[in-house]
């Protein structure tokens, strides 16, 4: 093997490494923001099962079951309207 090719396959490697480590760090991002939007909907749900407990006359079991639903339309949206691909230009 010659000096050449041993310090292409070197290049090779660093920028392998490089690219892997960004992806790690994003990774470790997108866990952080996951794991702080699920702390954030966990708070939001006691609001929002209070707000309508109080605007309804349903049952507690109503209340939750009513509660859930909305979270689950909301969050359906959301993700809908952030997975759609990007248009082209």
């Amino acid at each position: 093997m010659g000096e050449d090719e041993a310090e292409v396959k070197m290049k090779r490697i660093i920028e392998s490494t490089k690219r892997f480590n960004t992806e790690l760090k994003k990774s470790f991002v997108v866990a952080i923001i996951t794991a702080l939007s699920l702390i954030t909907a966990l708070a939001w749900q006691d609001v929002i099962r209070e707000y309508l407990g109080k605007l309804t006359s349903f049952s507690p079991v109503q209340n939750k079951l009513m509660s859930a639903l909305i979270i689950t339309f909301v969050t359906a949206i959301m993700i809908f309207l952030l997975a759609k691909e990007p248009s082209k230009k």
